[in-house]
């Protein structure tokens, strides 16, 4: 009973949270439309992207992800022992730690920029865009200190199993960003896209205050580092840490060499991961979120079986839409660039990123798996081993990029951008494995058999689902139905919904229950609500 609230539990946390995020990437995709037909894959966005490097890598190293994996599981174990004032001095003093660290980066940052993208991020980029990407950096270093209390907010309510508004923050980000596009673009070019992004994590945090407000939070003004709750985190956050490091260096060193492959190779790169970030965010990165709390909490309990049930669980969960999401991107891709043709983003541009888009798209499955796999690990206290795994994908992810690009040999072009985004997808797949097989021997098995039962028939019914769609293409083809914004979107729902349909009914055909009961419960679900909606009130 305990195992099936549990699970109605998670389901619950995952539709809220993938809901959430859907609405956020639906409003993204109407900035990408925009800003691609703006931009298309241009000198500006170049710079737009590439000033984006630092910031995010000083997010990420110092307030990002590291802080939420070493900090959830130490404030959920003292909440779960009623130590609430000692949770809430570690919040403090992990906040002000954070936010003062990120500080001195930014300011650093800030005054070297024009050394930082010259010499590390940008070499390529010849003295004008260097200049402006100068200038949109020390813009959004701005949202990077906001992000540092917004990015602990988050932690904060996700231990408290409130999911809402972290999740609904992201949709404030986007929509900050589209009042940049829509308001701040017209007059002020690419710097409005700067400013819409301050002002979006300006919302992003502004969205949490009532949630802190309802838990009580409470805050002390000290740093606090001889407290032991404090030196808990910092030890499980400097291997997380040095993980994300090794992203973000690789991040850089990628984009360095899309630099020197030529204008528009990296905007062609960021449009492919911009799309595949899409379902990755919703599927694996929504599980994850929801997945993590119940992972740390049945490892401090110290059940096995539960753990693994929950994190097998959730494998299946995501083999089942992401192996069909990305059969979905690599058959549909090309209506879907459809969407953003126009103004600068021209087909050439299309063919470009739908190049990087195909190999992109396969990393879905891995990207989403990583997000589980590598919190089983954090559940446990363990951030060192995910950091060692990570250099052997990262060696390869470096390895292959070089290698395939042609730099090595000055054969390289801007085609060469589609060699960068299968070298990122082989990469993180060689992490998956390695986490997998470890946990299979700590755990004493993680389900195997079921992930590779579930894994096949989801690549059969998805086989079938793209091939549906690439007969439905070539009839809305033959029909000459193409052409035209609208056009695009009615064509683009059509092969949409055929492809959903197909994969319902090729889910049913090869025994996919995954699919077939998710689907049941769905309609369980929508039926009781209706009947509770129509019941009358009880006297």
């Amino acid at each position: 009973m305990a195992a099936e609230t549990r699970g109605r539990h998670l389901a619950r946390s995952t539709l809220i949270v993938m809901v959430a995020f859907a609405a956020a990437k639906a409003i993204s995709l109407v900035q990408t439309l925009i800003i691609a037909r703006a931009f298309g894959i241009s000198a500006e966005y170049d710079a737009f992207v590439a000033a984006n490097r630092l910031p995010e890598v000083i997010f990420n190293l110092i307030a990002g992800g590291a802080v939420a994996f070493a900090f959830i599981p130490v404030f959920s174990g003292l909440l779960a022992k009623q130590e609430t004032g000692s949770a809430w001095k570690v919040a403090s003093h992990v906040l002000n730690t954070i936010f003062a660290f990120t500080a001195a980066a930014s300011i650093f940052a800030f005054v070297f920029a024009p050394w930082l993208i010259r010499s590390v991020v940008a070499s390529g980029f010849n003295p004008a865009t260097q200049a402006l990407t100068v200038d949109l950096m020390r813009i959004l270093l701005i949202s990077t200190l906001i992000f540092s209390v917004s990015g602990l907010s988050m932690g904060i309510l996700q231990s408290f199993n409130r999911f809402l508004l972290p999740a609904l923050a992201p949709i404030l980000f986007d929509v900050g960003i589209l009042i940049g596009v829509l308001v701040l673009l017209p007059t002020m070019g690419i710097y409005g896209l700067a400013w819409g992004a301050v002002l979006g994590a300006a919302m992003h945090l502004a969205i949490q205050i009532p949630g802190l407000a309802r838990v009580g939070v409470r805050w002390s003004p000290a740093l606090g580092w001889n407290d032991p709750n404090f030196r808990t985190v910092a030890r499980l956050f400097v291997p997380r840490v040095a993980d994300l490091a090794l992203v973000s260096v690789t991040t850089i060193i990628l984009t360095n060499l899309l630099s020197r492959l030529g204008e528009g190779a990296t905007s062609a790169y960021d449009w492919g991961w911009r799309l595949m970030q899409i379902p990755e965010t919703l599927i694996g990165t929504a599980m994850g979120i929801v997945i993590f709390p119940t992972l740390a909490a049945l490892s401090s309990l110290g059940d096995l079986s539960g753990k693994r049930s929950a994190m097998a669980g959730s494998l299946r969960f995501i083999l089942v839409l992401t192996i069909p999401s990305a059969a979905a991107l690599i058959a549909a891709g090309r209506p879907l660039l459809a969407l953003l043709e126009g103004g600068a983003f021209d087909a050439s541009a299309s063919a470009l990123v739908y190049s990087t888009l195909v190999f992109f798209s396969l990393g879905i499955i891995f990207h989403s798996l990583l997000e589980v796999l590598a919190r089983s690990f954090f559940a446990d206290k363990d951030t060192l081993t995910p950091l060692i795994i990570s250099v052997c994908g990262t060696a390869a992810n470096i390895a292959i990029a070089v290698l395939f690009t042609g730099l090595l040999t000055g054969s390289a072009t801007a085609e060469s951008v589609a060699m960068l985004a299968l070298a990122n997808t082989v990469g993180v797949a060689i992490e998956v494995a390695i986490l997998g097989i470890i946990l299979h021997r700590r755990w004493g098995g993680i389900e195997e058999r079921l992930l590779a039962q579930t894994a096949l028939r989801a690549v059969v019914a998805s086989f079938i689902m793209a091939v549906a769609i690439w007969v439905v293409q070539a009839v809305l083809d033959a029909l000459g139905l193409s052409g035209g914004l609208v056009i695009s979107v009615l064509r683009l729902f059509v092969i949409g919904l055929v492809g959903l349909l197909a994969y319902l009914g090729a889910s049913r055909i090869v025994g996919l229950r995954e699919v077939t009961d998710g689907v049941a419960q769905s309609v369980d679900w929508a039926r009781s609500s209706f009947r509770r909606k129509e019941m009358p009130a009880t006297p």
